[in-house]
């Protein structure tokens, strides 16, 4: 996606999600054979391939990120979701992500990138009233001094079962940048994968049906514990260290 592309509007967002969503690593083999094994069960979305950017905020010392890596029963997360390149009027979406035991919980708010950063200051709610803005509310005083850290980016194509609640997600070409962290820049940034690799995710509401677990196993795909954020971070760890 160029710079000049207008920003994804997507009608009626989901607001909140309890979900199971399993991760997979996938090269371009795999995931040839995956598109083409799930046609009949599942169909993409309307909007094809979509370039998603995503903020991550954190505390000054990386409280959130270095928990997520110690893969704890509960943790959660703040981030700021711009489908396509953003503009300050542009919808963009702020997620609190929590997970618990295995299962998924979102909170989101459709909003706009300028009242997001009044947020953070501290002016006023995300949204009016209710129990997500609470959620939210609670979530940043607890924290304090939440800034931006990491902008994780990839090209995404979403499939969905029709007439069931099954999704499943490819992130093509995942990447990151920790400067010009801002989703009105440019969706460029530095690989995390190898050349054809993808994340492969499944979010369901309970068990995993049969006939996608025999292609999983027959394509030799397993799960992964990948973290996007968490890999980025890991590897600025380990610059800061080279560059010592």
């Amino acid at each position: 996606m160029t710079s000049n592309e207008k920003p994804v509007v997507v009608e009626n967002p989901v607001v909140v999600m309890k979900r199971y969503e399993l991760k997979y690593i996938i090269n371009s083999e795999q995931e040839a054979f995956f598109k083409e094994k799930i046609k009949g069960h599942m169909e993409p979305d309307a909007f094809g391939k979509t370039s998603i950017g995503t903020v991550y905020y954190d505390t000054p010392d990386s409280r959130l990120v270095n928990r997520s890596i110690e893969k704890p029963m509960f943790k959660e997360k703040l981030r700021l979701r711009s489908y396509g390149l953003a503009t300050d009027d542009s919808p963009v979406f702020l997620e609190l992500k929590r997970k618990a035991y295995g299962i998924v919980y979102k909170r989101r708010v459709q909003t706009t990138i300028p009242l997001v950063q009044k947020f953070l200051d501290g002016e006023g709610d995300i949204c009016a009233g209710g129990q997500i803005n609470r959620e939210i509310v609670y979530f940043r005083d607890l924290y304090r001094d939440l800034s931006p850290k990491c902008l994780i980016i990839y090209d995404r194509t979403a499939y969905f079962e029709p007439g069931g609640d099954l999704r499943l997600t490819i992130d093509n070409n995942p990447r990151y940048r920790v400067t010009d962290i801002d989703l009105r820049v440019s969706m460029e940034g530095i690989p995390l994968l190898p050349p054809g690799g993808s994340v492969l995710e499944i979010k369901v509401q309970e068990a995993m049906p049969l006939w996608l677990t025999h292609i999983l196993d027959e394509g030799g795909i397993y799960k992964s514990s990948f973290s996007k954020y968490g890999e980025a971070y890991k590897r600025q760890i380990m610059q800061s260290y080279v560059n010592i």
